[in-house]
Formats: C-alpha cells, structure tokens, sequence
C-alpha cells in the first residue's frame, strides 16, 4: 500500500517483530538457520509506511549493492510494461534479475510439478546459455572480418567476452549458490580456453566447491547447494563416458541427425540430472515430479534456443528504452514454456509425496554418488548398493505417533489407517502442512471427535481433554485443568497447553517444556515412550537461543 522503500536507504517504521521460528517438527526445515546466517533478527509485519532516516550511500560496497538492487526493480517496472499476464511476466523478471516473488503460487506449483522449476532458479543452464550465446556471436562477428580473424586469436576473445557477459548477468540476478557455482565454473572453463587446457573436468566442480564453501559455509546444508553440485557432478561424470560414443555418432551426421542426437543430449541430461537431484529433493522436499525428462525435453530447448538470446537482446536494448519487442518476444518463449509445465503437472500421478528421508539415508546417497562419479574404475558401481539403501531407508524410519507443535495448540496422532489426524483444521496451519508432507501425505486423517470415539477407537474425548491408546500407552491430551490430577495418574505421557506442576507422568509435554525444547515427536513403542524434540535434533547453536 506505501511503496517500496528506495533499496540502500535506513527506515523506521512502526511494526510486530518476532523471533524467527522454530522447525515446526523435529528434522524439519530450519528457518532460525537460515535466518542467522542471512544476518535476519526478527520476522513481522509492518503497522504503518515507512519513514526514510538515512537516505542511501552515495559511495562503496553499499552504494553499488542499492544500485543493483534499484536496476532489479527498474528491470520489473519495465517487464511488467511490456508483459501483461501476471505468470508471464513474473517468470520473464525473475529470468532477468533473479527475483521470484512475482510469480503466482499456481504458476510457480506447475513449474515444481513439471521439474521445471529449476528454469527459475539462475544455474548452469543460464549462465552457461548467457556466456554461450555471446561468445558464439563475438566469434561468428569477428570470424567475419578477414583481416581480424587471420591476425587475432578470435577464439579466445571470444572467451573474454562471454566471461564478462557471465558476471555482468551474475552481478543483475545476485548471487545465490547455484548461480555462484556456476560463474565459477563457467569461468574457469572460459579461462581454460584462453590458455588452450580441457575445459570440462571435476576440477571445475571441485574448485568451485571450494570457494562457495569458503564464502558461505552454510550453504552446504541448503538444497541449493546439494542439488545444484550433485546434477554437475553427475552429468560431468556421464559425460566422461559417453563423449567418445556420441562423437562416433556426430561423426557424417546430416542436419536432421545432428537435431535428433541434439535432443536425446537433452533427453540424457534431464534423466542424469534428474536422477542425481532425486535424493536431495525426496530429503529436502519430500516430492518426486514423474515427468520432469519430458517437459525438460520441450522447455529447455525453448529456454537455450528461444528465451534466453531473447533475454540478451533485452539486456542490450533497454539502456535506450526499446527493449519492448524484445521483452514480448521473450515473453511468447515463457507462454509456451507455461503451457508445458501446466500441461505435464495436469496429467495423472504427476507427483507424489513420499515420507521425509532421515539425515543417515542422505548421507547414503550422497557417498554412494560419489563413489559412483569419481571412480573411473569397474568398482565404481558398488555405489549403486549405497545409493539403493539410502533411497530405501525412508521406509523403515520409525514416523512418530503424536506430533505437538511449537505452542502446543495444534496436536496430531496417528489413526489407525496410518495417517495423522489433526486436533484443529485452523491452528497452525505450517506445521499441519509441514507434518502430513514429511509423512508422505497430502490429507489429514479423519477429525477429531468433540465427544467420544474416534472410529479406530483409539482416541476418545470429552469436555476435559482426549485420551489416545496404542500399544498399551496412554497420553493425556489436557483441554481442561480439572482432569489434571486423573491423567498425571494413569497417563504415560501428558500434553498441555499450560503449566503442569506436580505431575507424576513419566513425560509432561506442558507450555514450559514446549518454551524449551520447541515441537515434540512422541513414539508410542511396545518397549516404551520415547520422545524427540527440535532441541534435541539442533543441539545447542548460535541460532537456537530464541
């Protein structure tokens, strides 16, 4: 409603602060984490428009990073000019400056469930298309010249060129982990070609490698990181096999072969890619997207073709105001790339969930792909063994069988088709959603009763509070004070929302204990309750003292 503030500028504003939250279960997405090492103190929302009180620099690192920041929203303004439905032009922005906050929630979910989202995220595919394409066209230009392309090393010009190209559009996007990896590796390849050594090898990933983790350590556990490092290592260790064989095949190739053995180039990557990323995907989102190798195989060559020398004709246009026919051109590749994740995320058992996979599974995978990638030798393939594990042990992970959340207003127990029921449909609905998706769900079990009998018969409920049984344990879920005294008899476990004071129950899961330890997992075996919190899991960090 007021605008945003000029980007570099110090401003106050009247506004409701919060700590950042806590995980809303045990192993699941860490927001304080993140947050801590984003220099983030607080999340909230604004009461009023914000007053400036020290306008931006006007010289040094911060001065440059607010220009920046004022190009990206001058890039946005001029999109949405020139594009008017809303999906295409936040999909268009965010391919030009980085910034994904304008796309529509249905347009964004179409793209995760095609396997197209990674379009979105600025990676390989677009720093290595930027730097491409422009030194493509600096060698053709200057292969034009006779004079030029006899006396220069027009090759390696060519090279400089497409580096500068690959920052400068690393410098408008920013620099998140995939787009950082990539313009280091896309770098040192363009820098390889200059003193005429292999481009392509794992020590472009392993340097790399090296210096996101130097400059952001943390990113090693984001999915961004994983994901984007793993699809690298992958696709450069298939491609070490299988570049002799498909240079046999270009070999006397004609135009409509050379396209065919194009697009099964592109069919092998998506699958290498796909299949590298699954891992990280199933541990971090817990989704598998079944037809992401076929819209990978008609929007990418969109994307490489069409979109992105479109996205640089944009760039090179719009210090002079025409970059309009450009931007709807580009605009048109968007529609078509739209229409495809729309129409793939559409057909039957395009995703499906699967429960979260535990921290020792990845750790399976993630060896197992190593030792598949890195080895050159026939032992390589006992990674497989290591992979195949990691993939499975989801399955025999133990799922809790009641979930409390951070304040206590929202439990869940597990019925006895195996799905969670809900205490609310309305109290905390993020946790709610985090919980059945870790659980490999996308419904809740049946509600609760008001009164009486679940139909499994495992929990019942009365004015005072629920009782659930399962495997000869009790807990006590308190809505009411009055039943105190009875539950802290005979209850294995007592939940409350409140303070619980002289309670015999061997666990009390009570407003102090929920202030201290954040969300609770209770798993109800026959040798005994044990019970894991979000304190347990995170340990004491930095970021954990809210």
């Amino acid at each position: 409603r007021h605008g945003r503030p000029v980007p570099g500028a110090t401003v106050r504003l009247r506004a409701v602060l919060h700590p950042p939250p806590r995980p809303p279960a045990p192993g699941a997405y860490d927001f304080q984490r993140h947050a801590f090492f984003e220099g983030i103190g607080g999340v909230g929302y604004a009461l009023g428009p914000p007053e400036t009180v020290v306008p931006p620099p006007e010289s040094g690192w911060a001065a440059a990073s607010a220009a920046m920041e004022r190009l990206r929203g001058h890039i946005a303004e001029r999109v949405a000019q020139a594009v008017a439905d809303p999906a295409e032009a936040g999909i268009t922005t965010a391919l030009l400056n980085g910034e994904q906050t304008g796309i529509p929630e249905p347009a964004m979910q179409a793209m995760r469930d095609s396997g197209l989202a990674h379009l979105l995220s600025i990676s390989g595919l677009h720093i290595g298309l930027v730097a491409g394409i422009m030194f493509m066209v600096v060698r053709a230009l200057l292969a034009l010249v006779e004079p030029v392309a006899l006396r220069w090393p027009i090759k390696k010009i060519a090279a400089v060129c497409g580096l500068l190209a690959a920052v400068g559009y690393t410098l408008v996007v920013g620099a998140p982990v995939p787009t950082l990896r990539s313009v280091l590796m896309t770098g040192l390849a363009l820098i390889a070609v200059l003193v005429d050594r292999d481009p392509f090898s794992m020590r472009l990933v392993a340097f790399a490698a090296a210096v996101v983790v130097l400059v952001a350590p943390d990113a090693m556990l984001g999915p961004s990181f994983q994901m984007s490092f793993g699809a690298v290592v992958a696709l450069i260790a298939a491609y070490e096999v299988m570049s002799p064989r498909i240079a046999r095949w270009r070999a006397g190739l004609n135009l409509p072969g050379r396209m065919a053995l194009y697009l099964g180039g592109v069919a092998l990557t998506s699958v290498v890619a796909t299949l590298a990323t699954t891992p990280f995907s199933l541990f971090h989102f817990q989704t598998v997207a079944f037809y992401g190798v076929v819209a990978n195989m008609a929007a990418v060559p969109l994307t490489s073709f069409w979109v992105m020398p479109w996205s640089l004709i944009a760039y090179a246009l719009m210090p002079l105001g025409w970059e309009e026919p450009a931007l709807v051109a580009m605009g048109w590749g968007v529609t078509a790339i739209l229409w495809v994740a729309r129409t793939t995320a559409g057909w039957p058992g395009a995703t499906a969930l699967v429960p979260a996979m535990p921290v020792a599974g990845l750790v399976l995978v993630t060896v197992g792909g190593l030792w598949l990638c890195l080895w050159r030798e026939g032992w390589r393939l006992a990674g497989l063994a290591l992979i195949a594990a990691g993939l499975l042990s989801g399955l025999w992970t133990d799922r809790p069988d009641l979930l409390v959340s951070d304040d206590g207003t929202l439990v869940a127990v597990r019925a006895a088709d195996g799905r969670l029921a809900l205490s609310s449909a309305r109290a905390e609905r993020h946790a709610a959603q985090t919980w059945l998706r870790r659980d490999g769900v996308r419904e809740a079990g049946p509600a609760w009763p008001r009164i009486g009998r679940s139909a499994d018969g495992w929990l019942s409920c009365d004015p005072l509070g629920c009782l659930y049984r399962r495997n000869g344990r009790t807990v006590a879920i308190l809505r009411d004070a009055q039943a105190m005294e009875e539950d802290c008899a005979g209850a294995a476990a007592v939940i409350a929302t409140t303070a619980v004071r002289r309670c015999r129950a061997p666990v009390v899961v009570d407003s102090r204990a929920l202030r201290r330890e954040g969300a609770h997992a209770l798993h109800l075996v026959p040798e005994g309750l044990r019970v894991v919190t979000v304190r347990s899991t995170r340990g004491d960090r930095p970021w954990t003292g809210f």
